[in-house]
């Protein structure tokens, strides 16, 4: 099947939310989990989760008669004072040959009529990441993704996992296990005690949540095919609850709360141990723990005891379980409408 486009390839475009059980649909979801770098914010069901919260959501392919060669996930949402849309694509988007993604890139500004594209694409494979910079893309002052993350390689026994680990964790892990407390994965009936320990844990460490609605929405569209809702329970109380999710190889660690009664039992401990335990069986080779601050290893190590703002409040846990730090590609923008991308970028700083 021939991979490079020319620009009389058919553009294929369909609404999520009108489409969201169709053909194109299916078709591009069997596309995204073809890829190498399958992800789950590129599926068809994360746009329209997106699309009930604020977003509008297309997906965007370039196909022949032989199917899809390239395309995205791509999520819009209106610019104030009427100065158009901001188009983003999240952890994507795809191509069968880097040539097709100048194509894919014009694709997407004709379909959508976007002032501007945000681009997060995520990890890539050493020697394989996309030079955006000569596609006329600049590296954004904002990001919506974590920009940096730890992986955990659980492509192994559970002892050689448990041996990268650090001792506390390791010592942490084994007390989860032998304490009396029941893990297993919940249903829809737990979503409320879900959503009430996110809202208390969103308070005593002073960030933000999502509604109770929203999760519900994330269970029905994401969790019932792709994920797991994670409950680790003592005696009847809730000590902590994920969500997690698997797409290809890798699982994905997105949401977590819990509480800090019995703490001495390390609820939090155990049932990311037992979620590893399911990626694994899932197949995942990957365990991503989905977002620590945006620096490299040095600084995060010689800074993270001092500070407890931001990400860095999870870094300290996050680090105790044998990953490696990776950095993403970041988020990269490129400007259709120059006038409106200044006021963008001139927004952000004020805002900062």
């Amino acid at each position: 099947m021939p991979s490079k486009l020319t620009q009389n390839t058919l553009m294929a475009v369909s609404t999520i939310l009108a489409l969201s059980n169709d053909a194109a649909s299916r078709a591009w979801d069997e596309f995204v989990l073809a890829q190498p770098r399958a992800h789950l914010l590129q599926l068809s069901s994360w746009g329209l989760l997106k699309a009930q919260f604020g977003w509008e959501a297309q997906i965007v392919t370039l196909t022949d008669e032989t199917g899809i060669h390239a395309g995205a996930l791509v999520l819009l949402r209106r610019l104030p004072l009427m100065a158009g849309k901001m188009a983003y694509v999240p952890m994507g988007g795809y191509v069968s040959d880097p040539a097709n993604y100048a194509l894919l890139w014009k694709a997407i500004r004709r379909e959508t009529g976007a002032a501007f594209l945000k681009l997060e694409p995520g990890h890539f494979p050493v020697g394989e990441a996309p030079d955006l910079a000569s596609m006329g893309f600049q590296q954004s002052p904002q990001t919506i993704q974590p920009a940096t993350t730890i992986i955990i390689d659980i492509d192994a026994d559970d002892d050689r996992i448990l041996r990268r680990m650090n001792q506390g964790t390791r010592r942490k892990i084994r007390k989860s296990l032998t304490g009396g407390i029941t893990y297993k994965e919940g249903d829809r009936a737990d979503l409320p005690a879900f959503s009430r320990l996110m809202r208390q844990t969103s308070a005593r460490n002073a960030f933000g949540v999502h509604s109770a609605a929203y999760f519900e929405a994330v269970f029905d569209l994401l969790v019932i095919e792709y994920g797991a809702l994670m409950l680790a329970k003592h005696e009847d109380e809730l000590l902590a609850a994920i969500m997690i999710f698997a797409v290809g190889d890798t699982a994905w660690y997105l949401y977590g709360a819990s509480t800090r009664a019995q703490s001495n039992l390390y609820a939090t401990y155990g049932i990311q141990w037992e979620a590893i335990q399911w990626a694994k069986g899932r197949g995942c080779r990957h365990y991503d723990l989905w977002g620590v601050p945006d620096h490299d290893k040095g600084k995060l190590e010689a800074e993270f005891k001092h500070r407890s703002d931001g990400l860095w409040g999870v870094y300290g846990f996050k680090r105790g379980w044998g990953g490696e730090v990776k950095h993403s590609m970041g988020a990269w923008d490129l400007a259709w409408n120059p006038i409106v991308y200044t006021a963008y970028r001139a927004a952000l700083k004020l805002k900062r």
